[in-house]
């Protein structure tokens, strides 16, 4: 194995290929209990610590361990010229540009409508066809810092996985010979495994994403409309999950 591969399996074991792993080994856990599937819980942001201060603490150290890994990514593509991340779709030539940025904000808030709304129904079928468990986003005290914490969360999640399963994985499979399409492929069923621990339904509906995501930035080689539409996907359910269990406790409680 060549060193540009070793590098892919370095990055990959200090992010989402270990959380892959994590979750392929939770779900046979979860298969051999005797409690269905359905009722299960997966809780994605709990409390940390019993004190108020240094549930806070380890919330926020979680988010920048969560960080990391992106910025061993993106020191691993940095160009010595202009754009400096285009390697991974970020940064335009011509320097920074409003009107395209504008753009891209639309596209992302354009695909977490067409992500995140189906994603919904996809949820509730796997639940009902007893593949998924009850995912909880948020179990967190109300506290000064609740919502803003829960939006670093998001932010966490939606930059380290573009970036990491985006824009660096579709950068070296490239550069070792991968197929553009075997690629989006890989990196969907990689988006798919590590959402394991939500059950089938999770995986599949994150496998749908990621062939999404993939094709979008296969064609537009743009990584910002993805990161956004995944913050907001992230943050709609952190957030909003406490009002949508208020409104429909039969179906998210």
């Amino acid at each position: 194995m060549n060193r540009q591969k070793w590098e892919i399996v370095v990055v990959l074991l200090l992010s989402y290929g270990m959380s892959a792993l994590y979750s392929i080994v939770g779900i046979a856990d979860r298969l051999s209990q005797p409690t269905p599937l359905s009722q299960q819980t997966a809780t994605l942001n709990r409390p940390l610590a019993t004190q108020e201060l240094f549930d806070l603490l380890y919330q926020l150290l979680g988010v920048v361990s969560g960080l990391a890994p992106v910025a061993l990514v993106l020191w691993l593509v940095w160009r010595d010229s202009a754009p400096r991340l285009g390697a991974i779709g970020i940064g335009w030539t011509e320097g920074f540009s409003w009107r395209k940025m504008r753009h891209e904000i639309a596209v992302g808030f354009g695909l977490a409508a067409l992500i995140g709304v189906p994603g919904i129904g996809v949820y509730l079928a796997a639940r009902a066809l007893n593949i998924g468990v009850t995912v909880v986003p948020t179990a967190l005290d109300a506290h000064w810092w609740t919502v803003p914490v829960l939006i670093l969360w998001a932010l966490r999640a939606g930059i380290g996985e573009e970036v990491v399963v985006v824009g660096y994985l579709f950068d070296r499979l490239k550069t070792i010979g991968w197929s553009p399409w075997v690629i989006v492929v890989a990196a969907a069923v990689l988006r798919g495994s590590y959402h394991l621990y939500q059950g089938f339904g999770g995986f599949a509906g994150n496998i749908a994403m990621g062939l999404v995501f993939g094709g979008l930035y296969l064609w537009k080689r743009r990584l910002a409309p993805l990161i956004i539409a995944h913050v907001i996907i992230d943050t709609t359910a952190f957030v909003g999950y406490p009002l949508a269990v208020l409104l429909f406790p039969g179906v998210f409680a």
